[in-house]
């Protein structure tokens, strides 16, 4: 049966910027087989697809009332993750905007980490999520891949391992911006846990000419993603380390890779609240081989 697959650009206001990923919208309340998935991932070939449930004991589009939980599930062209923020907005802009859930009702998804995700739409179109933050795992820059500053062309002025990463903080902003990591060599480190490693500075500015607090890049090579354009998740960690040393809760993003992201960021304690825009670019249906459950 075939089976409906949106392409979204997350993190912008424009097609062919942000970052695409695929949302692939399931019919029953079984998971299909992992690697079916995992096969329509590698077919679909973005940094992301997410597979949505129905929510428990309903129908797969919104009824307009407050609070549809939605299992979600998130590939790469290679691995399974567990939590992708462009995916999960990619998501949200779906159902809000094709799926008949009513604007200012919040959609929320749950992930195989047993965690809820919430998202609301604001009435200029930016949908809101909420994450929770990454905390820091490690603080000894020893323990990162050996071989990372060289892979990377650059000695981080700062190294943590957050979350699943690593994060380098560079001098500034143009340093993140010119960057040019030998993406071969990134490939062939030993990431152990991690999947990759965040770049990231104070400064720089949004495509639109704002003043962004902190500009990021990121690596992913463990995940099969030698970089992502938008990077949701990297924020949750983002977004508390900038907080801290910057002395504010509110902050704007700038993820500076080719495609370029916009994010508003709010920190509230152990939550994030991830704020962007999405664009659909693909309107379809999957008709290869049907999910084996």
């Amino acid at each position: 049966m075939p089976l409906p697959l949106y392409i979204v650009d997350a993190f912008t206001d424009r097609a062919f910027a942000g970052n695409p990923a695929a949302v692939c919208v399931l019919e029953t309340n079984r998971w299909p087989d992992s690697g079916w998935m995992q096969a329509v991932a590698a077919e679909m070939n973005l940094s992301e697809t997410a597979f949505v449930r129905p929510p428990a004991g309903g129908t797969n589009r919104g009824n307009g009332s407050a609070g549809p939980v939605h299992p979600i599930r998130y590939f790469t062209p290679t691995i399974e993750v567990a939590l992708c923020g462009h995916a999960t907005l990619a998501s949200a802009h779906v159902w809000f905007a094709h799926r008949g859930v009513a604007p200012d009702r919040p959609i929320a998804f749950r992930t195989t980490a047993d965690q809820t995700l919430t998202c609301s739409r604001a009435d200029n179109g930016a949908i809101s999520m909420e994450f929770p933050a990454h905390p820091v795992l490690s603080t000894d820059p020893a323990e990162a891949p050996v071989g990372l500053h060289a892979a990377l062309g650059v000695e981080p002025e700062e190294l943590l391992r957050v979350g699943p990463f690593w994060l380098a903080r560079l001098g500034d902003a143009a340093a993140v911006r010119d960057l040019r990591p030998d993406h071969t060599a990134l490939a062939q480190l030993a990431w152990g846990e991690a999947h990759g490693v965040v770049v990231t500075a104070r400064g720089g500015a949004t495509p639109d000419g704002r003043a962004a607090d902190f500009s990021s890049r990121f690596f992913a090579p463990a995940a099969g993603i030698p970089e992502d354009p938008v990077t949701g998740s990297a924020h949750c960690a983002l977004g508390p380390y900038w907080a801290e040393r910057l002395g504010r809760h509110e902050l704007l993003a700038f993820q500076a890779s080719a495609r370029g992201g916009v994010l508003d960021l709010r920190i509230d304690g152990p939550r994030v609240s991830l704020g962007g825009r999405a664009v659909t670019t693909v309107l379809g249906q999957w008709v290869g081989p049907d999910p084996a459950e």
